[in-house]
């Protein structure tokens, strides 16, 4: 029997658990996968008991293996309340995704709140579309993102509605009755760019996408280039050089959610979704529809 355990050996171990898997596991410590396994192995030599075992396709924890998780929880509980007590906590990153939809507005307020609750925590930001930041919080590489959802389906906190805008260049006419609407849109998989499809086509329009881009920059420089009108969701403010289409049918609204990926520290969960529950709070034109964390959700 080994007469010490490596914390980081625990951590690896208490991350498995978290994540639900080896590969995630490896994502949240920022480990290799290989070097997460050789922690694992290390652990299993030095206590001399086989911490997982086969399930299908699958790793699962063996009877000994949830023996030592708990006292690897334990261990590392009472490291880091010492490590707090002594004020000698590591430093700290915490990842934040955003839309760019959302972004210039929500993540000045996400950057007060956070540096209120952890001073001297790092942010780190992570801008993109709203399928890519899902994925990346699954898998552990940002602790919580801001995502749009469309269909008011999607997992995750429902932190408000976001008002859908048609934009179009100035000058702009639609076309003549019989005649092709342009539209310029996101590339496909996009909730947002089938809304503005299903609107228009249910006025009895012929729509073409006339221009596409995997950014939010791509799609504002093609309507204002003419290419077509665009249908952006609002957190505030206006499109710079766009007019917005009134006369144009209404889109609705779509909503935000806040996801977070599994085992973030609950105070850090609770941070950033009162920091969005701030921001709609202040801007009466936004429909504010969450106020706090439903425990265990």
């Amino acid at each position: 029997m080994t007469n010490s355990l490596d914390l980081e050996h625990l951590r690896t171990l208490i991350a498995i658990s978290e994540c639900g898997g080896f590969g995630k596991a490896a994502t949240v410590r920022h480990i290799s996968q290989p070097a997460l396994s050789q922690h694992v192995r290390l652990l299993e030599r030095a206590l001399k008991r086989k911490l997982f075992e086969r399930d299908g396709r699958n790793m699962r924890f063996t009877p000994e293996g949830e023996r030592v998780l708990a006292e690897a929880r334990r261990i590392i509980a009472a490291h880091d309340a010492a490590l707090h007590r002594l004020e000698a906590t590591e430093d700290r990153t915490i990842v934040v995704g955003s839309t760019e939809h959302s972004a210039e507005q929500l993540l000045p307020e996400m950057i007060r709140a956070l540096e209120a609750a952890f001073p001297g925590a790092t942010t780190r930001f992570e801008i993109g579309r709203s399928t890519r930041l899902a994925d990346a919080v699954h898998r552990g590489a940002v602790d919580f993102a801001f995502v749009l959802d469309p269909s008011g389906q999607g997992a995750g906190h429902l932190v408000g509605t976001l008002p859908l805008v048609w934009y179009a260049a100035p000058g702009w006419t639609p076309p003549a009755p019989g005649e092709t609407w342009p539209l310029v849109a996101f590339e496909e998989p996009c909730g947002i760019r089938e809304r503005a499809l299903s609107t228009l086509a249910a006025e009895g329009h012929v729509v073409e996408v006339r221009a596409q881009s995997t950014t939010l920059e791509g799609v504002l420089a093609g309507v204002r280039a003419g290419l077509g009108v665009a249908l952006i969701p609002s957190a505030g403010g206006r499109q710079s050089g766009l007019t917005v289409r009134g006369d144009l049918p209404d889109a609705g609204t779509t909503h935000l959610r806040m996801v977070a990926r599994r085992g973030l520290d609950d105070e850090v969960e609770r941070a950033a979704l009162d920091a969005g529950v701030t921001f709609y709070s202040q801007r009466p034109h936004l429909q504010l529809v969450a106020t706090s964390i439903v425990q265990g959700a």
